[in-house]
């Protein structure tokens, strides 16, 4: 049995729920998590000190997964609206050093490079991004390609921008994305101190220019000579991938990558800055796994990509969608439905549904982000595929969980209720579940049922799934569904 104790990003199902969902995967894995109360959400910082105390006491810890932006700012978006110097966060992180003096657990740590998103949204940012937020992703995009063409011999053109921001909030945006980058650079240098076993540092929302993509570019330079430092493409799917690194060391678990659509691995999805074969690739190796071909592998990760742009549902973005005849591998498989960034290929599904049985099935994921997909059906199948001692109920229980979330949430209810009410009601959800629940329930063989839902954040783009009884086995995949 392994003991892993683990600090999540905040307290959403994919950074709560899921983790625990995938380390069940083995019946040798015992992950422990502080209470979710502590923890961080829309609107309230993690409670530092208590999170800080809890580590401190737990005992014979074999593995520390830790979210850096949890200790230092409270979480992945107080990262982004806090106000606190950086002495402050610091000390912090000096109190997270002492503790970890005092064990004798390796650490795998992650911390993000702050985001800049293109749309004057400000539910996760500060408050001029409402005014603002294009605006500064259109300096920060400009000022880094700027960089870039002054290398070569270019022209700028970044004054046309600067002016339509005011000063003041320019210079405290600048400060913020400073004041985190030296953070950063601090966890290099605990890194090379040997406080910190694996260090991560993650991309959210990119694109191919920017602040972010340019300290991404500064860390790697300050890395090198450094193992085990790593820039990824993503965020949420960190901790899972680590999770997996942590649960496979050295069983060399080789994966090939099968695409629905050959031609066009190069193409960058939305909200990254590499492309889908990139993206693919590194995430397997960060979770642990070997990239190889179909002849060699152990496992096959079946990825569903997009043409020429990925889709994107929710924002009316539509593409052509899966129109190929679905041939199934015939060595163990998982899938990674990325078409659309968030939701679902519905074409795909029906196509996956008309198999009367999925063998050597090890899970599928289509949430968010490509990264998110990728490196959360990547850890499950790796997870779940190396297990000495797998848990068939624990899988079955992600798998309907996944189906339920990524297939009828995101690609099918969350537009039909955001299109009719901008109310939050989880017995509307429920109502609007339930037609695809009994999709689910009859090509399974699902008599009878009970699963709660719930909208943590009080807003639309995330949903909580709890299934809580025991039910019966379903010929589909097999399995049993239960609390």
């Amino acid at each position: 049995m392994i003991n892993i104790a683990l600090i999540p990003i905040d307290n959403r199902p994919v950074c709560y729920q899921l983790p625990k969902q995938i380390a069940s995967l083995s019946k040798d894995c015992n992950l422990i998590l502080p209470d979710i109360k502590l923890l961080g959400d829309l609107n309230h910082n993690a409670d530092i000190d208590i999170i800080l105390k809890w580590l401190e006491n737990l005992t014979d810890i074999d593995i520390i997964i830790i979210s850096l932006d949890t200790i230092a700012y409270g979480g992945l978006i107080p990262s982004r609206r806090s106000n606190d110097k950086f002495d402050v966060i610091k000390s912090r992180i000096d109190k997270l050093k002492e503790i970890i003096e005092k064990k004798n657990s390796k650490v795998y740590a992650f911390s993000s490079i702050m985001r800049i998103s293109n749309n004057n949204i400000n539910e996760e940012e500060k408050e001029y991004w409402n005014l603002y937020g294009k605006k500064i992703f259109e300096y920060s995009y400009n000022l880094h390609k700027n960089k870039k063409m002054l290398q070569s011999g270019g022209l700028s053109v970044i004054d046309e921008i600067t002016t339509e921001i005011p000063k003041d909030i320019l210079s405290d945006y600048l400060e913020t994305r400073k004041r985190n980058f030296k953070i950063n650079k601090y966890y290099i240098e605990l890194k090379r101190l040997g406080y910190i076993n694996t260090l991560v540092f993650s991309k959210d929302d990119c694109s191919e220019y920017g602040l972010n993509v340019e300290e991404a570019e500064n860390l790697k330079e300050l890395s090198k000579g450094i193992s085990e430092i790593y820039i990824k493409t993503g965020a949420d799917e960190i901790p899972l991938s680590l999770l997996s690194r942590v649960l496979n060391k050295d069983k060399r678990i080789k994966i090939a990558s099968v695409y629905t659509n050959p031609d066009y691995i190069n193409k960058i999805s939305k909200y990254e800055d590499i492309s889908v074969k990139e993206s693919v690739e590194s995430q397997i190796e960060l979770a642990g796994g070997i990239v190889t071909d179909e002849k060699n592998c152990d496992l096959i990760l079946l990825v569903n990509n997009f043409k020429e742009e990925q889709g994107e549902l929710v924002m009316n973005v539509n593409v052509p969608l899966f129109n190929n005849t679905l041939v199934l591998p015939d060595k163990p498989y998982f899938i990674a439905d990325i078409l659309n960034a968030n939701g679902s290929d519905n074409d795909f599904i029906k196509a996956l549904f008309t198999y009367d049985s999925l063998k050597e099935f090890y899970g599928y994921s289509a949430w968010n982000t490509t990264g998110n997909t990728l490196g959360s059906a990547i850890a499950a199948a790796l997870t779940y595929f190396g297990a000495k001692h797998p848990n068939k109920d624990a899988f079955e229980l992600l798998q309907l969980t996944r189906f339920l979330d990524d297939w009828a949430y995101q690609a099918n209810v969350r537009t039909i209720i955001r299109n009719n009410s901008e109310n939050l009601s989880a017995t509307v959800l429920k109502m609007n579940m339930h037609e695809f629940e009994k999709i689910i329930y009859n090509k399974f063989g699902i008599k009878k049922h009970k699963i709660e839902y719930k909208f943590p954040w009080q807003r639309f783009f995330e949903i909580e799934i709890n299934i809580k009884k025991r039910y019966i086995k379903i010929p589909f995949i097999d399995i049993l569904f239960y609390e």
